[in-house]
């Protein structure tokens, strides 16, 4: 293949390599550098493709799949706050404790994963919930899972990638989803999308309005919020609502939330009003369950920031 051939041609792959590394590695940026190397992987072994023996995409999963256990074999996981095995916070207006030397866990914009790769969205398989989870995995467990639940690959095909007998494929996909349980994470568990949107719409109004009330009415008894880079987290309504009393009452009740879409789910980037204007505060990541709000999720991350392209301030 040419250069330009060569660039036609796997161009259509490069947002599903990207969603498909990002579950890998749990980073944006680590991501798009693995979807960089893969294609140069490719390129550099372009003459030695045989469309007879599998398909340009397959070919092209496995390059990156080898590449992504590479760069994992080189780094830790990206956990989430309540990831790392701590109990919840008993008292929200404790400080906060940072934990910046963490390499946490980040968000992915839906605009850089969307069609051709909407259905791997609309799948559930993307949601911060289970991407979390996934860190808790060995690399080739998480390569199994990812291929044969998100991409449907056969057995067969995942053990030739992975180099290992269809049995082993098989009995590591069974360790990976009982460890996934163990987490509270089944594959066929995807928050409803019927009415979210009108939910968080609700929430966000009560919320630039620091109304409480109203605000409880749309939370589930266990919620959970996380806020990564800081290590605190906390579970149940009433720490819920007693956190962002503390939020309010630091930082005052006028807010804007500008929507924005994070893995699938409803996401929102918040700002607050200061002396200088309305500034960046978070992204925020939203969670339902039965027509409520379960899991908050809210990133306080400049690289997070940047890969949404957000502006800092206001106009």
């Amino acid at each position: 293949m040419v250069s330009e051939d060569f660039a036609a041609r796997t161009d259509p792959y490069r947002r599903e390599l990207l969603a498909y590394c990002y579950r890998m590695l749990g980073s944006v940026h680590d991501a798009e550098d693995l979807v960089q190397e893969t294609l140069l992987r490719a390129w550099r072994a372009r003459d030695s493709y045989d469309a007879g023996k599998a398909s340009l995409r397959t070919w092209l999963y496995r390059i990156a799949t080898n590449a992504c256990l590479t760069a994992l074999e080189q780094r830790g996981k990206r956990p989430l706050p309540a990831g790392l095995g701590g109990p919840p916070g008993d008292d929200p207006w404790s400080p906060l404790l940072p934990g910046t030397e963490i390499p946490w866990l980040q968000p992915i914009p839906d605009a850089l994963i969307s069609d051709p790769a909407e259905a791997v969205v609309a799948q559930g398989s993307l949601r911060l919930a289970l991407v979390a989870a996934m860190q808790h995995l060995p690399a080739r467990q998480r390569a199994v899972l990812v291929l044969r639940e998100a991409l449907d690959w056969p057995a067969a095909d995942i053990a030739h990638t992975l180099e290992m007998s269809p049995a082993a494929v098989n009995s590591a996909l069974q360790r990976a989803r009982k460890t996934l349980s163990e987490h509270g994470i089944h594959e066929d568990d995807v928050s409803e999308a019927g009415d979210r949107g009108a939910v968080v719409d609700r929430y966000v109004e009560a919320f630039r309005t620091a109304d409480l009330a109203e605000l409880e009415k749309l939370l589930t008894d266990d919620i959970e919020l996380e806020m990564p880079p800081y290590l605190n987290w906390y579970r149940g309504r009433t720490s819920y609502l007693d956190f962002l009393a503390r939020v309010f009452a630091l930082r005052g009740s006028d807010w804007r939330m500008l929507p924005i879409g994070a893995n699938g789910q409803p996401a929102r980037a918040a700002y607050n009003h200061g002396p200088d204007g309305y500034t960046l505060h978070s992204v925020q990541v939203f969670t339902l369950t039965g027509g409520r709000i379960s899991h908050v999720t809210v990133f306080q991350d400049a690289e997070v920031f940047e890969t949404f392209g957000l502006a800092p301030q206001l106009d």
